[in-house]
């Protein structure tokens, strides 16, 4: 009789590139979808590639316990290169803004996006939901400008480690201390 060896089953293939996020608590592999989100997908894929992801951070984190009474609520953990070297940053060129309503990948759960503050601006923050966040889309109300975040990925693996992430200690919004993100690298397909 055979079996299969843990560790030994085959590891299932995606249409799209994938990511690994790695941290000290886990891994989080994330599939991106450049088909709907070229522009987001392709400068992402870059900054992992030039090693700007490298010993960065998951430094900030939205929870029901830290964000204003009778505001819109958000669930999300933030990383990127921020609060690691905000230096680099200015090499950075500005990510053209693929809104939901362009690429159809909505914010729920495990949906990896990018952070910004107008549209157009996105450069290498972004965060991941732990909840649906349906406010974050094109026409939603959690930025007043109404464009939405620029989804362009989805968790596949590794969403309880982003739930243990997301259960850090934290003052005002910051992790304290940030969690740091190992490397984030692409897996060859």
């Amino acid at each position: 009789m055979l079996g299969v060896l843990p560790g030994c089953a085959s590891q299932k293939n995606y249409d799209n590139p994938v990511v690994v996020i790695e941290t000290k608590f886990g891994n989080i592999k994330v599939e991106l979808f450049p088909k709907k989100a070229p522009a987001t997908v392709s400068a992402f894929l870059r900054n992992i590639d030039s090693g700007y992801f490298k010993n960065c951070s998951f430094y900030r984190v939205l929870r029901n316990d830290n964000q204003v009474t009778g505001a819109l609520h958000s669930y999300l953990i933030q990383g990127g290169i921020w609060q690691s070297d905000p230096r680099i940053k200015k090499k950075f060129k500005q990510i053209p803004h693929e809104p939901t309503s362009q690429s159809g990948i909505l914010h729920t759960r495990g949906t990896i996006s990018m952070a910004r503050n107008e549209p157009g601006s996105a450069t290498s923050e972004f965060f991941i939901c732990v909840e649906d966040e349906p406010g974050f889309d094109y026409g939603g109300q959690n930025n007043p400008d109404g464009a939405g975040y620029a989804a362009f990925g989805k968790v596949v693996e590794g969403m309880g480690t982003a739930d243990r992430i997301y259960r850090q200690p934290e003052d005002q919004q910051q992790f304290t201390p940030p969690v740091t993100i190992l490397n984030i690298v692409q897996l060859k397909q």
